[in-house]
């Protein structure tokens, strides 16, 4: 066990659920995505996921207070001792500092914010070739040829059609990752500035960039 807390920033398709997942097989670590935080509140049927439930159907973006209030209830859960990973929070540096208050105040600290960096044609490439099973949620990827199934179009596991995300496209795969670069430059700039951020060439094969993860948070 490492014990380490963990941000992960990645443009899209840059394989951050990836390289999560590894994580936590080897390391114990607990994966939180705010995404995952929100959809399972609105799952439990409380108060508060039914007005999240409302804000989210009228297109309206989730407040940053909410979201950390369940951010810091997930924080005080006993399976994290070994150290966690964030998955898609802090998006902006109002949402990291209010991280670095709420950790603060729960004795807890990032050890490591780690960008896997990918040039938008390689992010592209994978994201117009992502193939998911819909029963076991398998990734594939039909133009990398180590992620491609062994039949073409079906699930290694179960033999389940593949399908590909309807948003997958080259025009708003383009404008996302865009979009995401400019927005997260000075997020980078902070955590740079405190000493935490760490680049990780993500171009090569998940175990290769695996392998370089290891390098950073082992010392």
């Amino acid at each position: 066990m490492i014990n380490k807390n963990i941000i992960f920033i990645a443009p899209p398709a840059a394989g951050k659920g990836t390289q999560s997942g590894f994580l936590v097989k080897k390391y114990g670590l607990v994966h939180i995505s705010t995404g995952d935080l929100l959809r399972d509140e609105v799952s439990s049927g409380s108060t508060l996921g039914n007005e999240l439930n409302e804000i989210m159907k009228s297109g309206k973006l989730v407040s940053d207070e909410i979201v950390g209030e369940l951010l810091k209830n997930r924080l005080m859960k006993d399976d994290i001792k070994n150290g966690f990973i964030l998955d898609g929070y802090p998006r902006n540096v109002s949402q990291a500092k209010f991280l670095d208050d709420m950790l603060q105040s729960l004795n807890m600290k990032i050890d490591h914010v780690l960008y896997l960096s990918m040039d938008r044609d390689t992010a592209m490439r994978r994201a117009l070739g992502r193939l998911t099973c819909p029963k076991c949620n398998a990734s594939y990827n039909k133009y990398e040829e180590i992620f491609k199934p062994k039949v073409d179009g079906i699930c290694d596991n179960d033999q389940t059609e593949l399908v590909s995300r309807s948003d997958d496209n080259e025009e708003t795969f383009k404008n996302r990752f865009d979009t995401y670069i400019k927005d997260t430059e000075p997020l980078l700039m902070y955590y740079d500035q405190k000493k935490l951020l760490r680049k990780i060439d993500n171009s090569g094969s998940p175990e290769e960039t695996f392998a370089k993860i290891e390098e950073v948070i082992c010392k």
